[in-house]
């Protein structure tokens, strides 16, 4: 997705540890406009997929999955990283190691609100290591949901994640692939 890439080029810096920050238009201050445009070719291409839900992992992927989710008509379920007294009854939960953080969080996604009747798109802000999809994969599975695929903002295909994903049979769609980054350079994959 080109305008997507292109704000990568102009607004990311590349940080020591593969880091690429993105905060001022994805991940802490948002642009709406970019979000909306992002929905609109993520529903483009699950648009045959008959999705009743969109998950995702607090806190990044919220805004995008709430806007994708306009487009599909559907609700967002968010698993939650921590414990709260907001969350009762049974549970789905998986543990997942965040790159970011570097450390592991148990999620967490009430029975209520998935069941194997639903048809689940997974979206996040970022796919790396793969770990985040995993553990929503897993809750997922625990669900007995059917599995769509997971639309991504940006994939560090360098990092390896999504690549292993796609060869277990899932279908991940990633609007920009970072095949490369360093100091003063980014570079996608065709």
């Amino acid at each position: 997705m080109q305008v997507l890439k292109d704000r990568i080029l102009t607004e990311g810096v590349v940080k020591g540890g593969n880091v690429l920050k993105v905060d001022s238009f994805l991940n802490h201050q948002m642009d709406i406009t970019l979000f909306d445009a992002m929905g609109e070719e993520l529903k483009r291409r699950f648009k045959d997929e008959k999705i009743t839900k969109i998950l995702t992992i607090e806190a990044s992927g919220i805004g995008i999955a709430c806007i994708v989710a306009r487009h599909f008509g559907v609700p967002v379920v968010f698993a939650k990283k921590s414990e709260s007294k907001n969350l009762d009854g049974d549970l789905y939960t998986s543990p997942v190691y965040s790159f970011t953080h570097q450390k592991e969080y148990m999620i967490r996604v009430s029975k209520k609100f998935i069941t194997e009747e639903d048809r689940v798109l997974v979206i996040d802000d970022f796919l790396a290591n793969g770990k985040a999809l995993i553990g929503l994969f897993d809750i997922l599975g625990q669900s007995g949901a059917t599995v769509v695929g997971a639309g991504i903002a940006i994939e560090k295909g360098f990092q390896g994640g999504g690549d292993a994903l796609r060869e277990q049979g899932l279908r991940i769609e990633s609007l920009a692939i970072v095949e490369e980054m360093g100091e003063g350079f980014i570079k996608f994959r065709d």
